[in-house]
């Protein structure tokens, strides 16, 4: 594989006190540009919520990488995911003749190794929804947890990933001997605690956990003009076409995304707030 050339390249991490961070960039071939906002919620724990997004030139193709990382138990795995997950799909030998098995496989494999890591690295857990745009026109959407990406075609809102819940995964869960608990005034969790059914890490429930991905694809046309990506904060607060309204608004993606966490806040979202919003046309 050809090293990867990165350029427009955004990361981020909110330690130290910092409540927010914020920044933007575009492709060097096309018009799209992104931007992102990462806010912490109100909880009193250490922001656990990751970012990626850059474009990167591999073996003559520009591809465009998004992703929001949701952590739960601390920030170690989702931190894990911002550093290796990409670089692992785009490892797979098959990424360009079968790009969907070539994501389900790097989702697997990144998995275990988070697992087989020091048992403090595996303790805690993380959703994962990554995006992957190959020379601006197909667009590849994975994900596990309940982070959200939905793109906006013609205006409309259309989800690209699938909320992975223990109430939608129940006979699942059940089959590999766990269970789902409905406690009044509380959220279905997978043996009392936790609120997804699917999750990187996580080592003391794995057993009744899964982490392969679900995907999806499209080929983008006139009528695509944004995506957004997100943590549950922004989801719990704001519906699919609440979100992609707001987003169309502003031809800056960066104020787009700086908009959506500003509102998720607006609306009392407790949860850390983050969005990557990417913008196909000017």
């Amino acid at each position: 594989m050809d090293s990867l050339c990165c350029f427009n390249a955004s990361y981020s991490k909110l330690v130290g006190g910092r409540s927010s961070s914020t920044g933007k960039g575009r492709s060097n071939v096309g018009l799209v540009k992104f931007g992102f906002s990462l806010v912490k919620g109100k909880a009193n724990h250490p922001m656990e919520d990751y970012h990626v997004a850059k474009f990167v030139q591999l073996q003559g193709h520009e591809l465009g990488l998004f992703a929001i990382y949701d952590g739960h138990l601390g920030e170690t795995v989702p931190a894990y995911l911002q550093k290796h997950l990409f670089s692992n799909i785009l490892k797979e030998e098959e990424f360009w003749v079968d790009p969907q098995r070539s994501i389900s496989k790097a989702y697997e494999k990144t998995d275990q190794a988070i697992l087989s890591h020091s048992s403090d690295l595996g303790r805690g857990g993380s959703t994962a929804v990554t995006a992957i745009l190959i020379n601006g026109q197909r667009l590849w959407v994975a994900n596990v947890g309940d982070s959200r990406a939905v793109l906006s075609t013609a205006g409309v809102a259309v989800q690209m990933t699938t909320d992975h819940e223990p109430n939608t995964e129940r006979g699942s869960i059940e089959d590999k001997g766990g269970f789902v608990s409905n406690m009044p005034g509380d959220v279905p969790r997978v043996n009392g605690q936790l609120a997804v059914s699917r999750a990187f890490g996580d080592k003391s429930l794995k057993s009744h956990l899964r982490s392969d991905p679900d995907i999806q694809n499209t080929i983008l046309d006139g009528r695509s003009d944004v995506l957004v990506l997100a943590s549950d904060g922004l989801w719990k607060v704001m519906s699919n076409q609440e979100a992609v309204d707001i987003a169309r608004k502003f031809k800056d993606p960066q104020k787009a995304a700086k908009q959506l966490t500003a509102e998720a806040l607006k609306r009392e979202s407790k949860d850390d707030i983050s969005c990557v919003v990417v913008r196909f046309r000017g």
